[in-house]
C-alpha cells in the first residue's frame, strides 16, 4: 500500500506537472501573448487583422501576404512580473511560522521572430519562431506553502513554416504545421520541516500541430483577420523524485482571435481584438509510471475556457512617426476552484502605450510599454474538498499580483522596394 507521504508527494508531482509554472504568465493560465512589439502598443487589439505588422503571424498567417518582397521583424519582450500569496488563518498551523512567499514573479525575455517572402504576386512564403507558453516562479525557499511549491519553470519555443495564397484582390489564406518544444523543471518541498528535502519533477517533449488564417480586405479602409492555433499533444517524459521515470499528456489550448481594423483617415486607425483559448481542454490528467505502466496519481484541473478583448488606436504624426494606445480586458481560465500557489492566475485589465520609427523605407523601430492590473485579490483554497488539496497540508492565501512589460521591435526589408512610378507627362495644347 502507498504510504501517506508518498501520496501526498505524487499528488505535488501531478499539480506541479499539470497546473504548468508560469505565474507570472501573461496570456491566462500558462500561455504568453508577448509576440509582437508593434501590437502590444494596442493592447494586441487587431493583432488577427494585422495591426502588428508581420509579427501577427503569430494569430493570423495569413498575414505573410500583406509584406510584399523579402521581409523579417525581430522581438523581445521584457516581463516583470511581481506576485505574492498572503498567507491567511486556517492554513495547516505547523505551516503558518514559515513566512510569505515573497515576490514569487522571475522576470524573463521573450523573443519572436517573424519572415516572409513573395514568391509571386498572390504566392508567399513565411516562417515564425516564438514562445507561446512558460514563464518562471520561485517563492522564499522557506514558506508556508513550500510542499505546494518552491520552484517552478516552464520553458517552449515553436516554428512555424506556412504558405499563404491571395485569391484575389481582397481575399488571403494561410496555413503551416508547427514544431513546438515544451520543457518544464518544477521543485516542491517533501515536509513542513524548513529542512525538508526537495522533490522534482523534470520532463520535455516535441509535437506537431498547425495554423490556419484568412484575411479580408472588405473595403480600403476596413481590414478583417481570423487566425486558429491547433491544440498540441506533448507526451511529456521526465523523472520524478520517489517515482523515477514517469510521463503524462499534456493539451494546450487551440486559440481562435478574432481582428478589426479600420481606418477613419490616412493617419488615424481603430483596432479591436478577441481571442479564445479552448483551457478547459485541460481536464483530468494521468501521472504514469513507465515502470509499472499504470496511472501513479491523477489531477481534476478543470480550467475554464479564457477569454481576451481589445481596444487600441494608432496615429501617424509625421510619416516617420506613429504612436499607439490600447486598453484589454481578459477573463482568465483560473478562478477560486483551481488556483494553485504554482498558477495564481486571475482575471485582469491591460493598459498599453507604444511608438514606431520609420528610419528608412528599409528599416523600422519598434517599442511599446504595457501595465497589467489584476482585476482583484484572488483566493488561494487548498484545503479538504478542493481538487489540488494535498492532505493533510491545508494553505489558504490571497494573491497581489501586477506586471510590466516592454518591448522592442526591428523590422528590415531585405530586397529593394520598388521605385515609385514616375508622374505622368502633362502635355498642354
Amino acid at each position: 500500500m502507498m504510504t501517506r507521504s508518498r501520496a501526498a508527494l505524487l499528488a505535488g508531482v501531478s499539480a506541479a506537472l499539470l497546473a504548468g509554472a508560469t505565474g507570472g504568465a501573461r496570456a491566462g493560465a500558462f500561455g504568453l501573448r508577448e509576440q509582437s512589439a508593434q501590437a502590444m502598443g494596442l493592447a494586441f487589439a487587431g493583432a488577427a487583422a494585422g495591426s502588428g505588422g508581420l509579427s501577427s503571424m503569430f494569430w493570423n498567417p495569413a498575414v505573410v501576404t500583406m509584406k510584399p518582397g523579402w521581409n523579417s521583424d525581430f522581438n523581445a519582450t521584457l516581463v516583470v512580473p511581481q506576485a505574492t500569496l498572503n498567507t491567511q488563518a486556517g492554513t495547516f498551523p505547523p505551516l503558518i511560522g514559515l513566512g510569505r512567499s515573497g515576490d514569487i514573479g522571475q522576470a524573463a525575455v521573450l523573443p519572436a521572430t517573424y519572415t516572409n517572402y513573395q514568391l509571386s504576386d498572390r504566392l508567399f512564403i513565411g516562417l515564425s519562431g516564438a514562445a507561446p507558453f512558460g514563464l518562471i516562479t520561485k517563492p522564499n525557499p522557506v514558506w508556508a506553502g513550500q510542499t505546494y511549491s518552491r520552484s517552478s519553470k516552464i520553458f517552449s519555443l515553436n516554428f512555424n513554416p506556412v504558405i499563404g495564397y491571395k485569391v484575389n484582390d481582397w481575399l488571403s489564406v494561410a496555413a503551416g504545421p508547427v514544431l513546438e518544444y515544451f520543457k518544464l523543471t518544477l521543485r516542491q518541498a517533501t515536509g513542513i520541516s524548513p529542512l525538508a528535502p526537495t522533490a522534482f519533477l523534470k520532463g520535455d517533449d516535441w509535437a506537431w500541430g498547425y495554423t490556419a488564417g484568412v484575411l479580408v480586405q472588405a473595403s480600403a479602409t476596413t481590414t478583417i483577420g481570423i487566425g486558429y492555433r491547433s491544440s498540441i499533444n506533448h507526451e511529456i517524459e521526465g523523472s520524478a523524485f520517489g517515482v523515477g521515470q514517469v510521463r503524462s499528456n499534456l493539451n494546450t489550448p487551440e486559440k481562435v482571435s478574432v481582428g478589426l481594423t479600420q481606418a477613419f483617415s490616412p493617419v488615424f486607425r481603430m483596432s479591436f481584438g478577441f481571442e479564445w483559448d479552448n483551457w478547459s481542454r485541460l481536464g483530468t490528467n494521468a501521472i504514469v509510471s513507465k515502470t509499472l505502466g499504470l496511472p501513479v496519481t491523477a489531477l481534476p484541473l478543470n480550467y475554464n475556457d479564457g477569454f481576451y478583448y481589445s481596444v487600441g488606436a494608432e496615429y501617424d504624426f509625421t510619416p516617420q512617426w506613429t504612436g499607439r494606445v490600447g486598453f484589454a480586458y481578459e477573463q482568465s481560465p483560473i478562478d477560486n476552484t483551481n488556483r494553485s500557489t504554482r498558477l495564481p492566475d486571475g482575471d485582469r485589465y491591460f493598459a498599453s502605450v507604444g511608438a514606431s520609427y520609420r528610419y528608412s523605407e528599409k528599416i523600422q523601430f519598434d517599442l511599446s510599454y504595457q501595465h497589467l492590473f489584476a482585476a482583484g485579490r484572488n483566493r488561494v483554497s487548498l484545503v479538504p474538498g478542493e481538487p489540488l488539496y494535498v492532505a493533510p497540508l491545508s494553505y489558504l492565501a490571497t494573491t497581489d499580483a501586477s506586471a510590466d512589460i516592454v518591448s522592442v521591435g526591428l523590422k528590415y526589408r531585405w530586397d529593394t522596394p520598388p521605385a515609385p512610378a514616375p508622374a505622368p507627362l502633362v502635355r498642354k495644347y
